[in-house]
């Protein structure tokens, strides 16, 4: 389960998350968090656990050429795909528990989908201050509680059944802190106010599946469900989930986020 709730996978998984996972789930978030951290031209801005480099691509646009993105993740194959689709962003190995930067580097600090599986969350929060200028901006996203996500409410009901909880529980760790309780408690040792909004998403994948296909070859699940298991999933996911296809064969479900910012003190 380490691998699970820390959000670590291999190579290979990597390019199918950059193929399949971000054009499915990611590829809508990152303008709207910018947005709503207040990113400028000419600013620099952090990305803490980049990933593929999706939120990074767009800052880089964001802030041009006379901004900088600096991007950080512990993940050898997901920086290797990311230092491949943004080119011209600063790449770093490491853990946002312990970031690589002097205090007070950057005008904005943005994590998407990173902070569930922060091994210390209140320490990465703590970190992601310590880097913010006076007056900087912190933006973190994170996903809804997965009973407002019917397709993933159902898929890990599914694996629960057919595999047992280490693989269910491993398909639930996204959704962790997924309530604006929850969130606001992993930052509130580092910012006094926090402004918290519930963001409506969706998840979109070309067939069954391609879904399937996508959580277990592209994200952790891949080294705890066997071909055989991968096999027997698809057969029952064909009949139990194909609810949420369309007639046209495309999966559409609401997958809905939270978006915390919070503001350093001048």
């Amino acid at each position: 389960m380490s691998k699970a709730r820390t959000g670590q996978i291999g190579d290979a998984a990597a390019e199918i998350y950059e193929e399949f996972f971000v054009p499915a789930l990611f590829d809508q978030w990152p303008p709207r968090l910018l947005d709503k951290t207040g990113v400028r031209r000419g600013e620099q801005v952090l990305d803490v656990g980049c990933g593929t480099g999706a939120l990074t691509r767009e800052a880089l646009a964001w802030v041009g050429a006379v901004g900088s993105v600096a991007a950080l993740d512990p993940n050898d194959g997901m920086r290797a795909v990311a230092g491949r689709m943004c080119p011209g962003a600063l790449l770093h190995a490491g853990v946002a528990e312990d970031l690589p930067f002097a205090d007070d580097s950057f005008d904005r600090v943005v994590s998407q989908f990173v902070l569930m599986f922060c091994t210390d969350r209140r320490r990465a929060v703590a970190q992601m201050a310590r880097v913010l200028r006076p007056g900087g901006t912190l933006g973190i996203l994170t996903w809804a509680q997965v009973a407002e996500n019917p397709g993933y409410d159902a898929m890990a009901t599914l694996v629960r059944r057919l595999f047992g909880d280490v693989q269910a529980d491993a398909l639930l760790a996204p959704f962790v802190i997924g309530t604006p309780e929850l969130l606001r408690d992993e930052l509130a040792d580092a910012f006094s106010e926090v402004e918290i909004v519930r963001l409506d998403g969706e998840a979109c994948f070309p067939s069954v599946e391609a879904w399937v296909r996508t959580d277990v070859k592209g994200w952790t699940l891949g080294d705890l469900i066997d071909d055989d298991q991968y096999e027997h999933l698809l057969r029952a996911a064909a009949r139990e989930l194909a609810v949420f296809a369309g007639t046209d064969g495309v999966v559409r479900f609401p997958a809905p986020a939270l978006a915390a910012v919070a503001r350093q003190p001048v």
